[in-house]
């Protein structure tokens, strides 16, 4: 180590390309790093999710949620199964052991749901899906005095056009009512028309489909034939023919029921303004950066706003971009401050010079932990700048120790290099041993289980690659630097 010191010292060029190296790649990778409000972590679990409509949840556990359990119990690496049956919905949550990989046990549990065969045939297929952590960045809320039907054609027209924009991947239209289309047969108009429920239904199905219809060859070549009959609205069901009469008449639904084309019957109402109001809600996925997903929908909604009809109105709500950049600005501001009080200390009692190289330490530390932070799968968000926050009342305290050490030789009259190199190696090791100990002392939370550990172990990261790349400024890059001090600067402080 002491030569190692040495040659650094010696070789001033070096040294100045290390720190050159550092603030470099600390700023470039500072531009790239992921910046979010929380880490993207798994929570070790898995959701099972099957809709059975119209039956009761008793027959929901029996004939849906009992098979599930019943085929995925065994799988190894599986905890715990909760399972909640409700009127037409069952969901079974797995929990997944530490030592596991969930989305390896989520693909077993969709290979082993798909060869189940004996859930009941009025069953939709199983959702599966990993439950993760879903960093939202902010929300839209669509509002004005309107009706229901317009409010959310709007919305989701809003929610359509952000999915547009580079950046941003998931947009989720959360408190509209779903659509649902209603037919409301009367008895008496069956009787009319000597119809029966079952013969309704069956002509409702087999009337409402797109089929494939072959091809016919031409000389030209060959037209793909296709029938068009699937209906999507209330005025199409209305159309649809229930029979047709040998006199060339025919019989519609809306001879014998009323369709009602609109919403499901569900007691929900939202307002904003005292105005009725649609939230759609952008979230941040894999790399994608926080502010610049808040500046475009901003910019989105500037441009929006103008080409909405009358009365209707686009509002940004909950950006949680505002507590990121005000979490940042604490960060900036406690380490100028801390900048600042560093090298006042010790120009008061050391040398104008010297207290620039220490205190240059704080800003290359930093930047080196920016460099590798990415490396580590690490991010800027809330917990990592905490972790930057803390660090910064520990990060110089190694390079005070050198520098005023190094300071003292120059005192004793060992001026410019030698004075720097023997002061530099006599503190080396304990600085070393002290930084160490740190370090010791923030590992044990990289090895924290579960989500919760996954969600922490950004603070040792930050912390230690913060103090070596601080050890590594004092005794290889400040040494040098202080080695150009002349023996006509010699000074006991600064008022003598």
């Amino acid at each position: 180590m002491n030569k190692l010191i040495a040659w650094f010292a010696e070789n001033q060029v070096a040294a100045n390309l290390t720190m050159l190296l550092i603030v470099v790649a600390g700023i470039l990778s500072l531009q790239s790093t992921r910046k979010e409000l929380i880490p993207n972590i798994s929570l070790d679990k898995v959701s099972v999710s099957i809709v059975f409509p119209g039956a009761s949840p008793k027959e929901v556990e029996r004939t849906v949620c009992v098979r599930i359990e019943e085929n995925i119990f065994d799988i190894e690496g599986i905890r715990k199964l909760t399972s909640r049956a409700s009127e037409g919905l069952c969901n079974v949550t797995a929990s997944i052991e530490a030592a596991y990989n969930a989305r390896e046990i989520m693909d077993e549990i969709k290979s082993r749901i798909d060869t189940v065969s004996t859930f009941p045939e009025q069953a939709e297929r199983a959702q599966i899906r990993e439950i993760s952590i879903k960093s939202s960045v902010a929300s839209v809320v669509v509002s004005g005095d309107t009706d229901e039907h317009t409010l959310k054609s709007i919305a989701e027209t809003v929610r359509d056009e952000l999915t547009e924009i580079k950046g941003i991947t998931q947009v989720e239209l959360i408190n509209a009512r779903n659509y649902e289309l209603s037919i409301e047969l009367s008895e008496s108009s069956l009787h009319e028309y000597d119809l029966n429920f079952d013969e309704v239904t069956r002509a409702v199905r087999s009337a409402s489909l797109d089929l494939p219809a072959g091809h016919l060859k031409t000389d030209s070549g060959d037209v793909l034939l296709r029938t068009q009959a699937q209906a999507y609205t209330g005025d199409d069901f209305e159309q649809l023919t229930l029979r047709a009469n040998a006199d060339g008449s025919s019989i519609k639904l809306a001879d014998v029921a009323s369709v009602v084309d609109g919403f499901e019957d569900v007691e929900f109402h939202g307002e904003f303004n005292g105005q009725p109001g649609l939230l759609i809600t952008v979230y941040r996925v894999g790399e994608q950066n926080i502010l610049k997903i808040s500046d475009s929908i901003n910019q989105y909604i500037k441009n929006k706003s103008p080409q909405l009809p009358n009365g209707i109105e686009l509002n940004i709500w909950q950006d949680k971009s505002s507590y990121f950049k005000s979490r940042m600005y604490l960060l900036i501001r406690n380490a100028m401050t801390g900048l600042l009080l560093v090298f006042l200390i010790l120009v008061l009692f050391l040398r104008l010079r010297l207290a620039f190289w220490v205190s240059l330490g704080i800003p290359v530390s930093f930047m080196g932990a920016f460099w590798l932070l990415p490396h580590v799968d690490g991010s800027i968000n809330m917990i990592s700048m905490f972790g930057f926050i803390l660090v910064l009342g520990i990060v110089v305290d190694d390079a005070i120790v050198v520098g005023e050490n190094i300071h003292k030789y120059h005192l004793k009259g060992k001026m410019g290099l030698k004075g720097a190199i023997e002061g530099a190696q006599d503190v080396s090791k304990p600085v070393i041993f002290a930084v160490l100990t740190s370090v010791v002392a923030f590992m044990p939370i990289l090895f924290l289980p579960g989500a919760e550990g996954r969600l922490w172990m950004v603070i040792p990261q930050v912390v230690i690659l913060t103090l070596l790349f601080s050890l590594a400024e004092c005794l290889f890059v400040l040494p040098a630097h202080l080695a150009m001090i002349k023996s006509h600067e010699r000074k006991e402080n600064r008022f003598t």
